[in-house]
């Protein structure tokens, strides 16, 4: 058992890292993004999901648990983008 949560330990950090590095793009999409209503893009998050669906099953992962996971995930960056964009364009 020790091993196995060494190895879930292991793949947290680097999980971290990479969300880490995906909110870096968040950021970068707050400050590109030319006004707030293109912030929510329903046509991004639909392309996000059938490729993340398809890279689940390359990996034998359930694609319906990373779905869920993703659009959880996703709709707290979208909500992380908003207060970005508009903490970009105060002042």
């Amino acid at each position: 058992m020790e091993e196995v949560r060494a190895e879930v330990d292991r793949l947290d950090r680097d999980i971290v890292r990479l969300l880490a590095e995906r909110e870096q793009r968040i950021a970068d999409a707050g400050r590109i993004k030319p006004t707030r209503d293109v912030v929510r893009d329903e046509a991004r998050i639909e392309d996000v999901v059938h490729k993340i669906r398809a890279e689940a099953l390359g990996h034998g992962a359930s694609p319906d648990l990373i779905e869920a996971i993703y659009r959880d995930m996703m709709e707290r960056f979208i909500a992380h983008e908003f207060v970005l964009w508009d903490a970009n364009r105060q002042g």
